[in-house]
């Protein structure tokens, strides 16, 4: 490939001049934005705590790029849209991916190469996959200044389809692919991300569900004494195992529940009353209700909510199932529950934007390992777009967007004796965004 790149190219003559193209204009950058990213993870530690976690095996001796500059110089590229690590090849040599992993733009001393990121990427043990793991939700609790009065906890799992003979993948009837089922825990008031594991392809049961669990609520519980933890999830979610392990910890939930015929009996006065309001009023009804029921395999009977919808397309009923006593029915469905969905556009930003299901590793312990790199991404510009992005334009913006209008700037950069400058395009179109996002990172 390199003999090709070295070539000169010619365009479309202008004004009877010659338009050539090459690659040998020295240190310019595309990613101009990365500096951004730095000055985040200068604030929130996340890399640095992660990096410090991680026990390195490697001879001191041989070894060149400390884990923190590989594990900075993989995420930051992760977050510019860089997800394969053949990319890394070019990018070590970037001015602007070397001064956000604090090295000299002009300097013979490059970042590490693909072979040494895929080698860094296999090498992850148990142990070291473990401390990660705490090391999130250390990060999630250290990000607040002082305990909250209550925490929702959202989880979810998701489709990562596997292309190979990747360990622990399996056939998935539901979704009719070989895949992973990545889960993840979100904080879903701050979209904040806790943790997340990667699983077989297969749907979790209700005991690895509690088990997964009742670590991250033990951990919790320990540094929040006082926080009330509200959990949310599904309902392959509501297990007899959740349940009893929410009551452990003193912790509230609301969860789906799959429709039975019992349920459809009690709920039938309901699910008619809609279907007459239909009838009547001729434009769609929702209506909710509730009723104490108690499943076969549960120890005490909960409060169940049912919405009964009918419209055009006939009847849509839906059950919940939640241990708030007091709030109102409507509230518990219709906000408490149904805001879980702002979940999937966190996993789509993680899954579409960060690319976190490139889990194509043959070892599962690697495929964990690169999930996790694709998650510190997604805490580093979570973190930027809630800190410096408040009151803007890109307040809400998705990653992708962020993406293409701050960090992906071209910009020319020289390095003198007692200074670095980086000229950005002077046809830049967000100059001022650009500006008023630099002043908030300056400030305190």
């Amino acid at each position: 490939m390199m003999e090709y790149t070295n070539q000169m190219m010619f365009f479309k003559e202008l004004f009877n001049k010659k338009v050539q193209v090459d690659f040998q204009g020295g240190q310019i950058t595309s990613d101009a934005g990365v500096l951004f990213l730095r000055e985040t993870e200068n604030r929130i530690n996340l890399i640095k705590n992660i990096a410090q976690c991680y026990h390195d095996s490697r001879h001191p001796g041989y070894t060149k790029h400390t884990i923190e500059k590989l594990f900075s110089q993989r995420v930051f590229q992760i977050a510019c849209g860089y997800e394969d690590a053949n990319d890394s090849n070019e990018l070590r040599k970037d001015g602007a991916f070397k001064i956000s992993c604090e090295k000299s733009p002009n300097s013979e001393e490059l970042l590490a190469s693909q072979p040494t990121i895929s080698r860094f990427e296999n090498v992850p043990s148990r142990t070291n996959l473990y401390r990660i793991a705490w090391a999130f939700i250390d990060h999630f609790i250290n990000s607040y200044t002082e305990p909250p009065e209550a925490i929702l906890l959202d989880v979810d799992d998701t489709n990562d389809p596997t292309y190979g003979s990747q360990q622990l993948a399996l056939f998935n009837a539901y979704y009719n692919c070989h895949c992973y089922q990545p889960m993840h825990i979100f904080e879903g008031n701050s979209g904040d991300l806790i943790t997340t594991i990667l699983r077989p392809g297969k749907r979790p049961k209700g005991e690895e569900i509690a088990m997964i669990l009742a670590r991250v609520f033990k951990y919790i519980k320990a540094a929040w004494p006082q926080t009330q933890i509200l959990f949310r999830g599904d309902s392959h979610y509501s297990a007899p195992e959740v349940h009893d392990l929410c009551d452990k910890f003193n912790c509230k939930f609301v969860l789906g529940l799959k429709g039975k015929p019992i349920l459809n009996k009690k709920a039938n006065s309901i699910i008619n009353k809609a279907e007459e309001l239909f009838e009547l009023k001729k434009k769609p009804i929702k209506i909710f209700s509730e009723f104490q029921y108690q499943a076969d395999t549960w120890k005490c009977p909960f409060r169940v909510i049912v919405k009964a919808e009918h419209s055009e397309k006939g009847a849509n009923t839906r059950f919940i199932v939640t241990n708030l006593e007091k709030a109102h029915r409507t509230f518990v469905y219709a906000k408490a529950y149904c805001g879980r969905g702002a979940m999937e556009l966190m996993i789509k930003e993680m899954k579409n934007h960060l690319h976190s299901d490139r889990t194509s590793c043959e070892n599962f312990q690697a495929n964990q390992f690169r999930l996790y790199l694709h998650s510190m991404a997604y805490i580093l510009l979570h973190a930027f777009r809630k800190r410096n992005l408040k009151n803007t334009e890109l307040a809400t913006a998705q990653f992708d967007t962020i993406r293409l209008r701050l960090l992906k700037i071209g910009a020319r950069i020289v390095e003198l004796k007692t200074r670095i400058k980086i000229h950005l395009a002077t046809g830049y179109p967000d100059k001022t965004l650009f500006y008023n996002i630099y002043q908030s990172c300056a400030s305190p």
